[in-house]
Parts: C-alpha cells; structure tokens; sequence
C-alpha cells in the first residue's frame, strides 16, 4: 500500500502555505509534489544495489522555486506547465474566428502557458487512493487564453515502482488546451554530473524540426540517419555535437518526437544509466514526446542535494501534443470546447537492470 504524508513547504510572500505531498510504496521508492505549480520535486528510487537517490532536479526549499533570478529564466523544474504545454508562436493564435493574443515570454512566443502559467499557480490538494489530486481554475482571459479552465493533475504511486499521472481538463468556452510535467531527469542521481553515458530509446521515426525561433516548420522528418534517430539505444551525448543545423538552433536536442495516435497507453521512451543500473520507462497516451537535452541549465542553480546544474546535468522527456498545434491545423487537435473533457495519462516505471 502507499502512504501519503503531507508536510508544510513553506509560505508565498502574501501568506499563501505551499504543502508537500509525498508517496512512499513498500519497495522505499517516494514522490514528492508540492502546491506550488504541482510540482514534483523528488523521486527517489533505488539503484541495482538497493540504494535510493533522488534522480530528479528540485530545490530543498519553496525560495528557490520562487526567487526572481529563477524565474527570470526560468528552467519549470518540476513544473505543471499549461494551460498549453510548449510553444505557440507569435504569442498567439485564431479559434472559431476569433484571435487571441497570449502573454509572451520567449521573445514573441509564449512557452508552458506565458509569463505566468500554471507552474507559477497554487494548486488544491486531496488524497486519493494511492496518491495525490492536485487542481486548479484558470480563469476566463488568465495569459490572453479563453475559457474557464477547471484542471486537474492526479500521481499515483504503484507496488511497481510505477508513477501514474492522469490530467483532466473542462472548459465553459472553446480554448486549447495541453499539459504535461517538466521534470528533468538524471538517473544517476540528481546533482551527479552530466547525463551524457545515459542510453535513451525513443520510440518515434519522425520528429518535427524546428525554425530558428524552435517554433516546428510543419514537417515530419525522417529520424533515419540523423542524430535524432533513437530507435535503438544510444548515448544521449554520442551525436549531440554532431554538425546537423537543428542541434545548432537548439543548442542541442529540444524537439518534438512523433509516437503515435494517441490511441491508448503505449511506451514511448526508455531511458537507462549504466552506472547506477536504474532504468525508466515512459507510457503515454499523448501523440508526441519532447526530448530536451539539458541546453540551457548554466550552473547558477543549486539544487537540493547543494549541487549546481550545468549545461546537460540532466534530460527531459515531456509527453505532449505538437508544439504550436493551435497554428497549425494539419497538427492533432488541441481545442477542446464546452461539455468536452481534455484527458491525458502518462507513466514512468522504474527499474533496474545488469
């Protein structure tokens, strides 16, 4: 059975108390979501010896989620990120007729919601069998979107070292609509250095290349025969620095994989450090995979473990629709509209292995 402990985090500026959630199972492995921006900050699951480490990027404290400096460039370590998970170019788009400027916060694109998303919103809490529900409205015009927002975000935690995150979404005017977590992984261990030795898979032959603003040009490209290509196991850092134009405009990987229909739970990626023996596995029911390279952590964030972050300290995985759906109609739809539920489920197993 898994426990859930709730534990204060700390307080917001106005006296707002941000809670931590944490999900323990028999095996030892915990999840631990904070209020603020339903956001994991720890995972600690065993190594191929039995002992436990943390192998995501958080902070010890609420301050350091909150500081300005990190903000301002900020990294969504963790995060919840919505209402529209990636990037919308131009800050805007048109639904049903009618156009919608957005907050822009990546030049004139807005990224994970805008300037203010959900990372940056305190969520409701209430235990649930084998976890934690965490909700949040949105309201009408929140970031220029449209529509009331009611979201929900619920972690479960399995005997089988499975973490379960199922979003829900209802809205009372169209709008689009795309979540998903920004946890950065290491699964040598949070703070340990680069994850260059790790071995990804990723089960996708195409992705979306991106123009210089990382906004997908509209193609499907072929992964065969380029650095993108991890049909089969390879070194995150084997081809990383390999003379391909889109490794240039993305200071490395940053790009939108294309796995599947979106019909039902299917894996999408697994991900494995030799030196631990620790092995992930990603299942999602969402049509497309953000592989993120770690390009822009720059050493000025010290997370929990007292550790700075550097540039390829650790990788994101974040299961989504396409970047820019809304402007590009040949992309899989992201409008929901009144009396539609926007639902998205997405799974990492961890394991080891010889």
């Amino acid at each position: 059975m898994t426990s859930i402990d709730r534990v204060a985090f700390g307080e917001l500026a106005d006296g707002t108390g941000i809670d931590k959630w944490t999900l323990t199972n028999t095996n030892g492995m915990s999840v631990s979501v904070l209020t603020w921006g339903a956001t994991i900050q720890s995972v600690l699951v065993p190594d191929r010896d039995g002992r436990l480490g943390n192998v995501t990027l958080g902070f010890a404290n609420l301050d350091g989620y909150t500081d300005p400096a990190y903000l301002a460039g900020n990294p969504f370590l963790g995060s919840t990120v919505g209402r529209y998970a990636n990037r919308i170019a131009g800050g805007a788009f048109t639904l049903d007729g009618e156009t919608y400027k957005l907050s822009q916060n990546e030049g004139q694109t807005t990224l994970h919601g805008g300037s203010h998303g959900f990372d940056q919103r305190v969520w409701s809490a209430e235990a649930v069998d084998g976890g934690v529900r965490m909700s949040y409205t949105s309201a009408d015009g929140e970031q220029g979107f449209p529509g009331t927002l009611r979201a929900s975000v619920t972690f479960t935690l399995d005997e089988n070292n499975g973490l379960r995150l199922d979003y829900a979404a209802t809205t009372d005017r169209p709008t689009v609509v795309a979540l998903t977590n920004h946890a950065y992984w290491n699964l040598a261990g949070e703070g340990s250095g680069t994850v260059a030795d790790h071995l990804l898979r990723i089960d996708a032959a195409r992705y979306t290349p991106v123009d210089a603003t990382l906004i997908p040009t509209g193609a499907l490209d072929e992964v065969a025969g380029t650095p993108f290509d991890f049909q089969d196991f390879h070194p995150i850092g084997e081809r990383l620095r390999d003379d391909h134009p889109q490794l240039g405009i993305g200071r490395g990987y940053d790009h939108n994989y294309v796995l599947h229909d979106g019909a039902g739970l299917r894996t999408a990626a697994v991900v494995r450090d030799p030196a631990s023996g620790r092995e992930m596995t990603i299942e999602t029911t969402e049509p497309g995979l953000q592989f993120y390279s770690g390009n822009f952590l720059d050493g000025k964030l010290r997370g929990g473990g007292g550790r700075s972050y550097r540039q390829g300290d650790a990788f994101a995985l974040e299961t989504q629709h396409f970047p820019d759906s809304p402007n590009q109609p040949a992309f899989p739809s992201t409008v929901l509209r009144p009396g539609e539920t926007y639902t998205s489920t997405t799974t990492h197993i961890f394991a080891t292995y010889a």
